[in-house]
């Protein structure tokens, strides 16, 4: 019967993207899209150059990752200080997200790296690579620090309780009760976080550093033809695609992992 059903699937998928494709192709302009984003020719021609100007993206993503996941944890244990006296730092953690969350990406990269460095204060690095990680990491860090309080506040009161009753402090109970315990249930909300990360990296290019889609805008200005839009937008594709995949199958294991602990 399964394999039955399989069968069904890959002939209704096969159907419709053919539909779709034959739709496509006789598109009465086809021939010029067809020209001016899809030439093989000069997909082949802007590969070499695009996926070198990738590792910038990579490198971007891979820096920021580290730093939001730090950053994020302390916004997120910031804001979950209790009692009146911890109310200004709390504040301070809650602007910090509310602020960075309200504003669009490309203003925060753009005044970042256009703004400060022209503020010509000693000390002050003017490279758009830098500036570019500094806004991309904020901007990230805020979202993440939501995520992690959601997994603190996901933990029960009495795990904390139980902990301090054994003699640990609030500290304590916090780094070895609480949050090894709210980090593992929220992996798969910061994998797809990441995923939008790894993306926004492409914003970067609006500074000028020569990125996979800046790359592609140069090759474009020089040859008129957008195919190079396509080689960056493949290079991205066969990033994030994997790590998409990889989240679902972390999502559907602990699924399962609760399904069997309640039936346990």
């Amino acid at each position: 019967m399964r394999r039955h059903g399989g069968w069904i699937a890959f002939a209704s998928t096969l159907a419709v993207f053919g539909l779709l494709g034959a739709a496509i192709v006789n598109a009465p302009n086809w021939p010029a899209v067809q020209k001016s984003f899809f030439d093989a020719a000069r997909f082949e021609d802007a590969l070499p150059a695009v996926a070198w100007a990738f590792r910038r993206n990579i490198e971007l993503f891979l820096i920021a990752e580290v730093l939001v996941l730090g950053i994020g944890l302390v916004i997120a244990v910031l804001r979950s200080l209790p009692g009146p006296v911890f109310f200004p730092i709390r504040l301070l953690a809650t602007a910090f997200v509310d602020i960075f969350r309200a504003l669009p990406g490309v203003l925060v990269i753009f005044y970042l790296g256009l703004g400060l460095p022209a503020l010509r204060i000693p000390g002050i690095p003017n490279d758009p690579f830098f500036w570019g990680l500094v806004a991309i990491t904020l901007i990230y860090s805020s979202y993440v620090s939501e995520v992690y309080r959601a997994g603190i506040e996901s933990v029960h009161p009495s795990q904390d309780a139980a902990a301090r009753s054994l003699g640990l402090s609030r500290a304590q109970s916090m780094r070895f009760v609480v949050l090894p315990q709210a980090v593992r249930r929220v992996v798969p909300p910061l994998l797809n976080d990441f995923i939008g990360l790894q993306k926004d990296t492409a914003l970067v290019g609006t500074l000028g550093v020569v990125e996979a889609f800046k790359q592609a805008q140069i090759d474009q200005s020089a040859t008129f033809n957008g195919t190079p839009y396509l080689v960056a937008a493949t290079l991205f594709v066969l990033i994030t695609i994997p790590l998409a995949r990889f989240t679902d199958w972390l999502v559907a294991r602990d699924r399962r992992r609760q399904q069997a602990g309640r039936l346990a």
